[in-house]
């Protein structure tokens, strides 16, 4: 069993890899069937994977690698492969990585796309990389993964992109660049100081030891916290994303905006929390006040928003600010609330950008306000937009809730004040959730509306190839709504190991 296990984990990870390479391989015979029924192939391992390990973690192996589970090296060709395993920490992100692939892949198989054996290429290779980005038991390999993830998403916008994308494009490739750089400067201070190791817990075991002196703790934290942030788009380097998600095609920015993004997130809770306490400590509260901006003066700048992809793009960037804040907390419950709300929040804006390119490849519209009445016309598209919307806005019954939830207590014992700033949040958000479904769906249809519907005929609702990834993406978030526990128990575990996160405030 423990072979099965550690084999299916790494089959998460290549198999979109191996189905990029095959299409490339065969592309001058292959055809636009065969490339979507590969790319359906692929995702549907990854996704079974996650299911499989989901359901089997702390069951069939323990202890495997001082925490890591399904640990197991393999060879190819005398060649030894990268050591994936899976912590509490990684398990959400590899499983959001996987549920939001599958549900992009369904996205792009239905879409209308010029050259789509290109199309499935790049989405797999992104797929494959983030996969490999959350299962990494190194860093310099969890770094490099997220770059191979990340490539695809410049080619994708340039070619099937929207108004817009060249500059954008290029606007995320100086950001991201940057922020690349100065992370893995932080990286490679880390690997020199622990030793010259870049294995998560051979790390962790020279930290424990005392090798990361207090003085270089707060210079590498810094490092990691605003290289990665860029990643992120932390304010004040946050313009690019709104833009870059805004023009990429939907099933890219369904995993730049739901699962890419949440890298750097990531690292700072598996990596530098433990490695770094006191650096943590030193820049706690800077990280709370730049949060807050991404939450309240984000929040406010998507209130104005009146292009509904860009509401959402923007919407993304504001949450990623309560993701932060639930860090600074430096708490167990913060930390582990962060995550549950990166995998709810990851879900939600998939679930959003999907079925924000439905409303325009009906009415031709992005902008709101042209919108209008199709809630008689579409109801399973506005039931699912509302209950995206609710999410996003963290009401009961959808994951996002409980993350958000477990922040605010955390940031209650930090400063009661950021607190109750932060709480702001919470009805920004819902004001431009709600008020966007009103504009698309409620009220009487514009004459833009009309037109269309004199000139085609009625407007069309979701077709099941439409409601499947849609449906796949709601099931996941309403699942961990009324079953926190199924990522809470595993979270916890490995949180309760960090010693920056128990110590006395």
């Amino acid at each position: 069993m423990e072979d099965f296990t550690s084999t299916m984990l790494n089959l998460g990870v290549y198999a979109p890899i191996i189905g990029a390479i095959f299409l490339a391989a065969f592309y001058p015979v292959s055809n636009g069937g065969t490339a979507k029924g590969i790319g359906i192939l692929s995702s549907a391992v990854s996704l079974a994977a996650v299911v499989f390990l989901w359901i089997g973690f702390g069951w069939w192996q323990k202890d495997a690698l001082l925490g890591f589970e399904f640990a197991q090296r393999f060879e190819l060709m005398g060649v030894s492969l990268p050591l994936f395993a899976l912590n509490g920490i990684s398990l959400p992100m590899y499983s959001l990585a996987g549920i939001v692939g599958f549900a992009a892949t369904l996205w792009a198989v239905r879409s209308e796309i010029e050259g789509v054996k290109l199309y499935m290429i790049l989405l797999l290779v992104m797929q494959g990389g983030l996969m490999g980005a959350f299962a990494s038991t190194n860093v310099l390999w969890m770094y490099a993964f997220h770059e191979f993830a990340l490539i695809p998403t410049f080619v994708a916008m340039l070619l099937w992109g929207g108004a817009g994308r060249k500059n954008a494009a290029i606007e995320m490739a100086i950001y991201l660049t940057l922020g690349a750089l100065v992370s893995l400067l932080g990286i490679v201070a880390l690997y020199l100081l622990c030793g010259n190791t870049f294995e998560i817990v051979e790390m962790r075991v020279a930290a424990a030891m005392g090798a990361i002196p207090q003085g270089w703790q707060k210079a590498v934290f810094g490092l990691l916290l605003f290289g990665l942030g860029t990643l992120v788009s932390l304010f004040p380097f946050y313009s690019w994303a709104p833009r870059a998600y805004s023009a990429a095609p939907t099933s890219f920015a369904m995993l730049h905006a739901g699962v890419l993004k949440k890298f750097g997130l990531y690292v700072l809770i598996q990596v530098a929390l433990p490695l770094l306490p006191s650096g943590a400590k030193d820049w706690a509260f800077v990280l709370a006040c730049l949060a807050l901006f991404n939450v309240i003066y984000i929040g406010l700048v998507t209130m104005a928003q009146k292009d509904l992809k860009l509401m959402v793009s923007y919407s993304s960037v504001s949450h990623m600010g309560m993701c932060f804040l639930g860090v600074a907390a430096l708490e167990v419950l913060g930390a582990g609330s962060a995550l549950m709300l990166m995998f709810g929040h990851g879900l939600s804006v998939a679930l959003l950008f999907m079925l924000s390119n439905a409303v325009v490849n009906r009415t031709g519209q992005w902008e709101m306000a042209k919108m209008g009445g199709l809630y008689k016309k579409t109801p399973i598209l506005a039931a699912f937009f509302l209950a995206g919307a609710f999410a996003s806005a963290g009401l009961p019954c959808f994951a996002n809730f409980w993350g958000e939830l477990g922040i605010f207590v955390a940031l209650w014992k930090f400063s009661p004040y950021v607190c109750a700033l932060a709480a702001l949040g919470i009805i920004i958000s819902a004001i431009y959730a709600l008020r966007a479904f009103a504009s698309v769906f409620m009220g009487s249809s514009s004459k833009e509306i009309e037109s269309i519907e004199e000139s085609e005929g009625s407007i069309s609702d979701l077709s099941i190839a439409e409601r499947l990834p849609a449906a796949v993406l709601l099931a996941a978030l309403v699942f961990v709504g009324f079953f926190p526990m199924a990522l809470t128990d595993f979270m916890n575990a490995d949180l309760n190991s960090f010693a920056v996160l128990i110590q006395p405030k």
